[in-house]
């Protein structure tokens, strides 16, 4: 590599690269780079040397970062341990000039290794210290004797005692060995054996109370230090004489199997009991497990064993019973022995009902022989007290017998229908079924079992009303007027099936009309669409279907001539059955005597009254129309005036106020002109009545605004009216509406009447006087449709004389 390099124009010589001291040198105290210059013209050669100076650019570094020590415990103050020197690459005073070690409580240090450049670094070293034991204690045992009682009885590797010694040093010199003391017997050894790493003593040989009650055993503990050190105990073991013999069951007879009605206290099994032990070991107690039927009587060394409680073979058809027999020995020993006793079965249980109540769905019209059910009994017993047979209970049905209606099989429990069943006819019924064993004495029980029919749509709806044949159709009539959704008729169906197969649906299937009537689906009401023309036809056939709601569904029909009349007669309520009870005839009779006799006297009254003020108004005016009744005195002809007299008499509704200008009468029929009259009404009069007191003139209007048809005005004896009464307005002002309300029409009942005649004699009439309100003295035209020209629609009582 080239650090330096010589710029020729100058003669200046440069760094090049970096240089570093510590790789060019490494550690010589001076650092020095040689190189030769040429000068040419004349050539001469200069040998140069460039010294590297050193700089302080490296911190002292320990070889490790971490040292450990071993320091021994005997070790004594002074003692010197080696630690590795920082190393510096440096030079001179930049190099390591000290070192410093921190001061601590505990064994882990900081070693600090200084330089003294510019400016100073350092390098740390850590230093862990552990003392090292030596063995300076000797191993020490729990206690210095310790006292063992062992059974006589007791198995090689029995564990007679765990000796525990310590030693507080570390390491080798802690590790402690056990072995038997210099004192022990060889007897001693070749029966008991000391484990060297835990200190248990076992038995390892048969030990014999009566050879040797009590045994002594030395053992001693060392360490494995340089220079061993041990300690020393004593085990002294006490041999107890041990219950080394088990008692033992003798059974000396058994009764087999045992009756499970069997009483209390009958004795099963007779047993001995024998132990070749001595002392409290040979005595010996027998007890059997709790909650058996069983129990124990002792008599000396003999037991018998009894019933107890109740037996049941279905429960318990036998009984392993363990016998344990119990010295009084420490520990106790024990034996055992296992009796078994079978118990016998009787006929004690009824057979027992799978279900407590049979339910069963069976659909109308079966097949005869149909299954029905299956009963399932069952009886605990076992053999013939277990076999169970089927029976029906006799009852009726109806009147009829139970083998009527169903049957059962013994063996199965089948149960079949012997007739095919009608759900309209006998929707349910009810059978007692009885389960019988074969025991001696044989039991028996019931059980009930309800059988429903269930329905199937096996009936087609009845139509009640309207009813047709099949030559002839029910005959229903509407008016003429009838408005859109008069109700023509009411379909009223029955079906003899039940649920849905019940549910009824109404269609309209046939029509001559379509489009004019509707069939309810539900309530099967008939109603009409539209409203009927004048021009419709007087009779309408219709077919209306009734749909059940069955699977497969099925329907009937009914044919219906719908006619057209002009009016339909008002049905007048039965009021026979609204019978009071003779109690209160007399009470009603003298309510109506006096309820007749007042209104007789009020009418009376007025008739009275109103022909006085009659004959006081024409006696009081003479000749003329309405002389003085407003204060105006115009004379009217006398013919006129009796001619008006003569025909007709207008009166308007009570309450009805009217101006004297709204008014005009006009003739037709046999008059040839149009006479006008000027009437007059008080703001404040209670009067009803307008009279004519004085002519205008005639208006001349004719054609049709002023000449009306005979058809609107046709009394029952065919002749015209003579006159139209026609209230007009002749002051109405621009801004009040200038159009007819055309809402108000003839109704068509009312024009039927009148077409028919029969509503002549009526007194309140809209439609047999032309009403209107003139506007700028136009004439007013009923049409044919009974359209009224009216701003305000009210009354005329008309009276032709």
């Amino acid at each position: 590599r080239q650090y330096l390099e010589l710029e020729l124009g100058r003669g200046a010589l440069l760094v090049r690269e970096r240089m570093d001291r510590e790789a060019l040198c490494e550690l010589t105290p001076t650092c020095f780079l040689s190189l030769e210059l040429v000068i040419e013209q004349p050539i001469e050669v200069y040998n140069v040397e460039v010294e590297v100076l050193d700089i302080n650019d490296n911190a002292p570094r320990f070889p490790r970062q971490d040292y450990r020590l071993e320091i021994s415990e005997s070790a004594v103050p002074g003692a010197r341990f080696h630690i590795e020197s920082a190393q510096d690459p440096d030079v001179g005073t930049n190099s390591v000039q000290s070192y410093q070690l921190s001061p601590s409580r505990h064994f882990a240090l900081d070693l600090k290794g200084f330089q003294s450049g510019d400016p100073p670094k350092s390098g740390t070293a850590q230093i862990s210290v552990r003392v090292v034991d030596t063995n300076d204690n000797p191993p020490a045992f729990d206690r210095s004797t310790y006292t063992v009682s062992l059974l006589e009885n007791a198995p090689p590797g029995t564990l007679v005692v765990k000796l525990n010694a310590s030693d507080p040093d570390e390491g080798s010199n802690g590790d402690v060995i056990y072995s038997f003391g210099s004192y022990t017997p060889e007897k001693v050894r070749q029966l008991f054996s000391v484990d060297p790493h835990s200190g248990e003593v076992r038995v390892n040989g048969t030990l014999d109370y009566e050879e040797a009650s009590s045994y002594e055993i030395y053992v001693q503990a060392t360490d494995q230090g340089p220079v061993s050190m041990a300690g020393h105990c004593k085990v002294l073991v006490n041999i107890v004489d041990a219950n080394d013999n088990v008692p033992e069951v003798v059974l000396t007879s058994l009764y087999s199997p045992v009756p499970e009605d069997a009483k209390a206290g009958t004795v099963v099994a007779l047993m001995s009991v024998t132990d070749q032990d001595s002392g409290p070991n040979k005595q010996v107690s027998l007890r059997i497990p709790p909650g058996l039927p069983f129990t124990l009587n002792s008599f000396k060394n003999s037991y018998t064993l009894i019933t107890q409680g109740k037996l049941d073979h279905e429960k318990a058809a036998a009984y392993n019973i363990t016998v344990t027999a119990t010295d009084s020995g420490s520990p106790p020993l024990s034996s055992q022995k296992v009796i078994h006793v079978e118990i016998s079965d009787i006929n004690d249980n009824p057979p027992h009902f799978e279900e407590p109540v049979y339910s069963v769905y069976i659909p109308e019209n079966n097949p005869l022989g149909a299954l029905l059910c299956t009963i399932k009994a069952t009886d605990p017993d076992v053999a013939e007290n277990a076999y169970v047979s089927y029976s029906l209970l006799d009852g009726e049905i109806e009147g009829l017998p139970v083998a009527s209606y169903v049957s059962i099989k013994s063996d199965s429990g089948n149960m079949y229908a012997v007739r095919s069943f009608d759900y309209e006819t006998l929707r349910e019924f009810q059978v007692v079924v009885q389960a019988q064993d074969a025991g001696s004495p044989p039991l028996s029980s019931t059980v009930t079992v309800h059988i429903y029919v269930v329905d199937e749509n096996d009936h087609a709806p009845q139509i009640l009303y309207p009813t047709s044949t099949n030559t002839s159709a029910a005959l229903e009539m509407i008016p003429r007027s009838a408005y859109a959704g008069y109700l023509v008729t009411k379909i009223i169906a029955i079906d003899g099936d039940s649920g849905q197969n019940a549910w009824l649906f109404f269609h309209l299937v046939q029509t001559s009309d379509p489009g004019l009537f509707r069939v309810e689906l539900h309530t099967g009401e008939i109603r009409t669409t539209r409203k009927l023309g004048e021009d419709s036809t007087p009779t309408f056939n219709l077919t209306v279907e009734v749909r059940d709601n069955g699977e497969p569904p099925m329907s009937s029909s009914v044919a219906i001539t719908v006619a057209v009349v002009d009016r339909v007669s008002k049905i007048i309520p039965d009021t026979r059955r609204h019978v009071r009870s003779p109690s209160n005839y007399s009470e009603i009779t003298l309510y109506l005597i006096i309820a007749l006799s007042a209104i007789s006297f009020v009418f009376l009254f007025t008739i009275i009254g109103l022909t006085v003020i009659k004959c006081y108004r024409y006696s009081l005016y003479g000749d003329s129309c309405c002389a003085g009744f407003c204060g105006v005195r115009e004379r009217c002809p006398a013919d006129l005036y009796k001619q008006a007299n003569n025909n007709i008499d207008a009166r308007l509704p009570h309450g009805l106020k009217v101006q004297p200008h709204f008014i005009e009468v006009r003739g037709n029929g046999s008059l040839t002109k149009t006479y006008c009259y000027k009437a007059c009404l008080t703001a404040g009069s209670g009067s009803d009545t307008f009279m004519f007191y004085n002519t205008c003139g005639p208006t001349g209007t004719t054609g049709p605004s002023a000449v009306m048809t005979e058809r609107h005005l046709t009394g029952q004896s065919g002749q015209s009216a003579q006159n139209l009464i026609i209230l007009k307005n002749d002051s109405i002002t621009p801004n009040e509406p200038k159009h007819p309300n055309p809402d108000w029409r003839y109704s068509a009942s009312l024009r039927a009447g009148m077409q028919r005649g029969e509503l002549y004699n009526l007194t309140m009439i809209y439609a047999y006087s032309v009403l209107c309100i003139w506007r700028r003295q136009e004439s007013c035209v009923a049409d044919q449709e009974g359209l009224i020209s009216s701003g305000q629609r009210f009354p005329v009582l008309l009276q032709v004389r």
